[in-house]
C-alpha cells in the first residue's frame, strides 16, 4: 500500500470526520435559536459576586488559621478557577477578610449538620435579592423574603464591599471566561434539551403572561369612581446561569414571578439533568395557572392524598395547586425519557430483524425488545412513585395521559383543559396501588444495576454485550488477529452497532503499537481510525455518550501521533463538550490538549 493511497484514504475519513464532530448537537434542529423559546444562557454577576465572597472566608479560630471555611466540591474547571480568584484576591485587605470569615464562621455553626454545597444554596438565592452589579443594593421590601434569605441578606453588605475593593477589576474577564465555556458545553446541550422537550409536547413557551388588574378611577368632574380591568403583559424567560463556583453535580433553580433562573457549572450537560425538569416547569406553569378554575375536581382527592404524603414527608407542601404544576413536570420528563428509549429500541430492533434470516432469530429480538420495555416501564413507575412520595400526587395520572399526546400529536396547550377535567379520584388511588408489582421488579433491577453499572443499560446489550465481553478475553491475551476475525463476524451479524465498531478500532490501535514497519503501522492506525469513525457515523440519539467520548479520544490521540496538532485539539475538545461523564475521556482529553498547547 503506497503512502499516496492512505493519504488519499485519510482524506476521505477526514471530510467524514469534519462531519460527524457535531454528532451530539444534530438531535437540535440547525438554526435552532434558544431566544425564540425564552431562553437565553448568560453568567450573573451577582451570583458570582456572592460565591467570589465566600471564597474568601478563612478560619478565625487560631487552630483553624487560614483554612478555608466553604469548600465546595467543584468540577475541574472551577477548581482551575478558583486557584485563579484566589491568586487575584491574594492581596485582599486583612480588615475584609475577617469580616467575611467572621460571618462565615458564624453562619456554619448555626448549621453544624449541612454540607458546605447545602450552605452555599441560600447565598444563591440571595443573591437574586440584589439589584445588578455594581450596585448589588439590598432588595426595597425585607418583609416577604422567607426565613433562611433573611439569615443571610446581612452578608449582602460584605459582597457590595468585596465587589468594590477588588472584584470589579477582574469580573468583566471572569465573565468573558464564562461565556466561553458555556459555548463549550451548556449551550449546545441546552438546544437538544429544549428541542427534545417541546417537539414530544408539540408545544411552545408561553413568553408573556398577561395580569388582568381591577382599577379604580374617579368619573371626570364627579365624585363618583368606576372600576375597570387592565391588562398588564409580563415577559417570561428562562435563564441559563454558568457559574464556576457552582457546587459540583448541583442545580439550583429559582423562580422570581416571571423570570426563571437554573444556575449549574458550565460543563454540565442540561439534556441529561435536572435542568430539564426546571425547563418543564417554565412551559407548564402557565398552562396550569390558566385552567386553574377547572382543577376544583382533583382538590378534594389531592388534599387527602397529599395530608398522607406528609405522614412520611413532613416538608411536602399541602398547596394542591403546587402539586398539579410540579406532577404535570415529573409526568412529562419521565414519560419523554421512556418514549425515546422504547422508540429508539424499536428502531435498532427493527434494523437487526431485516439482517436474520430465520423466524426463530427475528422471534427473539422481538422478545428481547419486549422485555427492555417492560424494564423501562418498570423504572418509570418506579421514578413516578418516588415523584409522589415528594409531593407530585398527581404523576401517575398525568403520565397516563401524555400517552395520548404522543399519540395524538395535538399541542399540550390544547390538551389541559380536558386532561385536568377527567380526573378520577377513584381510579387515581387505583393506579398507584396497580404499580407495586412494577416497583417491586425495578428496584431489584436498580440492585443489580448497583454491583453491575451494565445490567440492563441498552436493549441489544444481552447478545452483543455478552459476546464482546468473551472477545474482551481474547484481547487481554493479546490475540489481536483472532479477536479481529471474531469481531468482523460479530459485525457481519449486527451490522451497524457502535460499539463492535469502537472495539474493532481499539484492537487495530493495539495492534499497531506492536507492529515496527511504518507501512504496515501507518495500515492499522488507518484502520483503526475507520473503525471509530464509523462509530460516530451510526451513531443514533441512544447511542452511549460515553462511548462516543472515548471514540473521539481515540481518534485524537491517532491524530496526535501522526503530528496533526491542529485536527488533534478539535477532537480533544470534541470530548470536553461533552463533559465529565462517566467512563468518558474528559481528563485525558483535557491533559492532552494541554500538552499539546504547552508544545
Amino acid at each position: 500500500m503506497t503512502d499516496n493511497f492512505l493519504m488519499q484514504k485519510i482524506a476521505i475519513i477526514l471530510v467524514s470526520l469534519a462531519a460527524a464532530l457535531g454528532v451530539s448537537a444534530q438531535r437540535a434542529p440547525a438554526g435552532f435559536d434558544l431566544s425564540n423559546y425564552g431562553v437565553r444562557i448568560e453568567p450573573d454577576k451577582r451570583v458570582l459576586a456572592v460565591l467570589a465572597t465566600l471564597e474568601m472566608a478563612r478560619g478565625v479560630d487560631p487552630r483553624d488559621s487560614g483554612v478555608k471555611l466553604i469548600d465546595t466540591p467543584l468540577s475541574e474547571a472551577g477548581n482551575g478557577f478558583r486557584k485563579e480568584l484566589a491568586n487575584d484576591t491574594a492581596a485582599l485587605p486583612s480588615d475584609l477578610r475577617t469580616k467575611i470569615s467572621v460571618f462565615v464562621a458564624a453562619y456554619k455553626r448555626n448549621h453544624p449538620k449541612a454540607a458546605d454545597a447545602d450552605l452555599v444554596a441560600p447565598f444563591i438565592s440571595m443573591a437574586y435579592t440584589l439589584q445588578p452589579a455594581p450596585d448589588l443594593s439590598d432588595p426595597a421590601v425585607t418583609s416577604d423574603l422567607p426565613g433562611e434569605l433573611l439569615d443571610v441578606l446581612d452578608f449582602a453588605p460584605l459582597v457590595r464591599e468585596f465587589y468594590r475593593r477588588s472584584l470589579a477589576a477582574h469580573i468583566d474577564d471572569y465573565v468573558k471566561e464564562y461565556r466561553s465555556r458555556a459555548d463549550e458545553t451548556l449551550r449546545p446541550s441546552a438546544r437538544v434539551m429544549v428541542s427534545e422537550l417541546l417537539d414530544y409536547l408539540h408545544t411552545k413557551p408561553r413568553l408573556e403572561f398577561i395580569e388582568k388588574v381591577k382599577t379604580t378611577l374617579k368619573k371626570p368632574g364627579s365624585k363618583e369612581t368606576v372600576q375597570s380591568i387592565e391588562s398588564r403583559v409580563h415577559d417570561r424567560h428562562f435563564t441559563i446561569v454558568p457559574e464556576l463556583l457552582a457546587p459540583k453535580g448541583n442545580i439550583d433553580f429559582l423562580n422570581i414571578r416571571d423570570d426563571y433562573y437554573v444556575i449549574v457549572p458550565p460543563e454540565t450537560d442540561l439534556s441529561v439533568s435536572e435542568a430539564r425538569r426546571a425547563f418543564l416547569r417554565f412551559v407548564v406553569d402557565p398552562l396550569v395557572l390558566e385552567h386553574s378554575k377547572d382543577a376544583e375536581v382533583m382538590r378534594d382527592w389531592g388534599k387527602q392524598a397529599l395530608a398522607e404524603v406528609q405522614k412520611g414527608n413532613p416538608r411536602v407542601s399541602p398547596d394542591v395547586f403546587l402539586a398539579i404544576s410540579r406532577s404535570m413536570v415529573a409526568a412529562i420528563d419521565v414519560r419523554e425519557t421512556q418514549f425515546q428509549a422504547e422508540r429508539a429500541a424499536t428502531d435498532q430492533a427493527r434494523q437487526r430483524i431485516a439482517t436474520m434470516e430465520t423466524d426463530d432469530q427475528k422471534r427473539a429480538v422481538s422478545a428481547q425488545l419486549d422485555h427492555y420495555k417492560q424494564e423501562i416501564s418498570d423504572q418509570a413507575a418506579l421514578t413516578l412513585y418516588e415523584d409522589y412520595q415528594r409531593g407530585a400526587i398527581f404523576s401517575f395520572y398525568f403520565a397516563d395521559e401524555l400517552r395520548g399526546v404522543e399519540e395524538s400529536g395535538f399541542d399540550i396547550a390544547g390538551s389541559m383543559q380536558e386532561i385536568i377535567a377527567g380526573f378520577d379520584g377513584i381510579k387515581a388511588t387505583q393506579r398507584v396501588a396497580g404499580t407495586a408489582e412494577a416497583r417491586k421488579r425495578a428496584l431489584a433491577a436498580r440492585q443489580e444495576r448497583r454491583k453491575d453499572p451494565m445490567v440492563g443499560t441498552t436493549m441489544a446489550s444481552n447478545p452483543v454485550t455478552a459476546r464482546l465481553l468473551e472477545i474482551q478475553k481474547t484481547i487481554d491475551a493479546k490475540n489481536y488477529v483472532k479477536a479481529g476475525v471474531e469481531l468482523k463476524g460479530l459485525l457481519e451479524q449486527y451490522p451497524g452497532e457502535p460499539r463492535i465498531y469502537y472495539t474493532i478500532g481499539r484492537v487495530a490501535g493495539l495492534s499497531a503499537t506492536d507492529i515496527k514497519d511504518p507501512d504496515l503501522q501507518k495500515a492499522k492506525l488507518l484502520e483503526a481510525k475507520t473503525a471509530y469513525t464509523n462509530v460516530i457515523n451510526t451513531a443514533t440519539p441512544s447511542t452511549d455518550t460515553a462511548l462516543l467520548s472515548l471514540t473521539y479520544l481515540a481518534l485524537g490521540r491517532i491524530y496526535e501521533f501522526a503530528d496533526e496538532t491542529e485536527m488533534a485539539i478539535k477532537l480533544y475538545d470534541k470530548v470536553v463538550s461533552f463533559g465529565d461523564i462517566r467512563g468518558g475521556g474528559y481528563k485525558d482529553a483535557l491533559d492532552a490538549k494541554q500538552r499539546l498547547l504547552k508544545q
